[in-house]
């Protein structure tokens, strides 16, 4: 009996000591041992090259914010480490997806990946170098706020003489861009300035107002709203109160009475306290083709050239600057969303009409201005004709939605929210031209 017990306490004691020698060092060695690492060389190809990466970051939201943002690539998710394993199954259902995890410091995504691995997916990869070796190497990165004093995601740059745009961020619209997740431009007049949307919300509306101030004594006259999305036109009451004009599509002004209310109640669901003051407004101009505005001796046309993106989109063309703010008719750097009411076959036709305007400065709805239609013409009309002639491909051989959603879009998974939108986009698609000829 006593030979049981000492060897009882013999294992207790040595069970002790290798519990005291289980420490942070040693669980990262022994997590070091059983992953696979790969460098930032490496790490740029495999973005490049693997269309249904991922990848996670495993900071908190708060450090993204106070440290610059987090390595761009087709689909960046941010984990946390501590919910990786209640996470990770809902987001990436398949256990052979690509996947590489980074943190800052080395230390979290380290464990990150043993865990995943431990969890039975075959593919993980970890970034040791991390957000920081990434961002000093001036490598694509999505910034949360680059304004953090401003409501605004950006400030206004000059795209040529007197025409600005306040760059908004190519993500959805979060409390951290306060909305402004759409371009918000502007060109100054000897007369006044013509803006066009009213932003996200009244906030917002004010944060740009006070950048317009810095550049110009001229009053806004006019606002102009590209559609009837909630950050095109939920920020108009606060430029109403300044005296200025609002302008829209007749559709887009049913499309406000119509769902307005809605939109203005999702935008306060993200934005939060930042949508205080914000109320849903009503245009005080509408028109159905064109209207132009005299301002100083120039026409500014304000252009309703077809279906589109959305009802009642718009665009804006000063022909003496030859300038083109295309509003959501366009779009290079992120994937253009198509809903329910988006019309595809006639937004096809509709970029016929938006190049005849022959423009050398073009402001998109999202993303950098451009000084030629043919990153915009690659990534909207290219990209709409690629998917309405595979779904008609499906059609004809009698496929169905979920071939629909497989459709190879590899060529667009660079752009921001391809990872949200491209099988939404081919699904909406399906079911549209399922009746079109009936």
């Amino acid at each position: 009996m006593r030979a049981i017990w000492l060897g009882l306490a013999l294992a207790a004691v040595g069970s002790t000591a290798q519990a005291e020698e289980l420490t942070g060092d040693t669980l990262l060695a022994a997590a070091n041992a059983e992953i696979t690492n790969i460098d930032k060389e490496g790490l740029q190809e495999w973005i490049a090259s693997e269309p249904d990466h991922v990848v996670i970051d495993v900071r908190t939201r708060t450090e993204i914010e106070h440290t610059g943002g987090q390595i761009r690539s087709s689909e960046t998710l941010n984990i946390p480490r501590g919910w990786i394993e209640f996470e990770v199954p809902g987001e990436i259902p398949d256990k052979d997806t690509p996947i590489v995890v980074y943190c800052g410091q080395n230390l979290r995504s380290v464990a990150a990946a043993q865990t995943l691995q431990q969890m039975g997916y075959t593919n993980v990869q970890n970034y040791p170098g991390g957000f920081f070796e990434w961002q000093d190497a001036g490598l694509p990165l999505y910034v949360l706020d680059k304004a953090r004093d401003s409501f605004l995601y950006d400030r206004p740059q000059e795209v040529t003489d007197g025409v600005w745009s306040a760059i908004g961020a190519t993500q959805p619209s979060t409390y951290e861009n306060s909305g402004h997740n759409n371009n918000l431009s502007f060109i100054i007049t000897e007369d006044g300035v013509v803006v066009m949307n009213a932003g996200d919300n009244y906030l917002l509306a004010k944060s740009l107002h006070e950048e317009i101030r810095k550049l110009t004594d001229q009053p806004v006259k006019y606002v102009v709203l590209e559609n009837a999305q909630g950050h095109a036109m939920l920020g108009m009451t606060y430029w109403q109160e300044q005296g200025a004009t609002v302008i829209a599509h007749k559709d887009a002004w049913r499309e406000i009475e119509a769902n307005g209310q809605a939109s203005l109640e999702g935008a306060a669901n993200r934005t939060r306290d930042k949508a205080f003051m914000t109320e849903l407004g009503t245009p005080d101009v509408t028109f159905a083709t064109r209207l132009d505005l005299d301002m100083g001796g120039e026409t500014i046309q304000i252009r309703y050239l077809g279906p589109g993106h959305a009802p009642g989109d718009i665009a804006i063309w000063a022909p003496a600057r030859k300038a083109l703010i295309t509003g959501d008719l366009a779009f290079h750097q992120r994937m253009l969303p198509i809903f329910d009411y988006t019309d595809t076959a006639g937004w096809i036709e509709t970029w016929h009409e938006l190049e005849a305007l022959d423009a050398d400065y073009i402001i998109p709805g999202h993303g950098e201005p451009v000084n030629d239609f043919d990153v915009l013409r690659r990534y909207t009309h290219d990209y709409l004709v690629h998917l309405r002639e595979e779904v008609q491909r499906i059609l004809d051989e009698g496929g169905t939605l979920n071939d629909a959603y497989n459709i190879d879009q590899s060529a667009y998974r660079h752009l921001d929210t391809y990872g949200e939108l491209h099988r939404q986009n081919a699904g909406r698609v399906f079911r549209t031209m399922e009746f079109e000829d009936f």
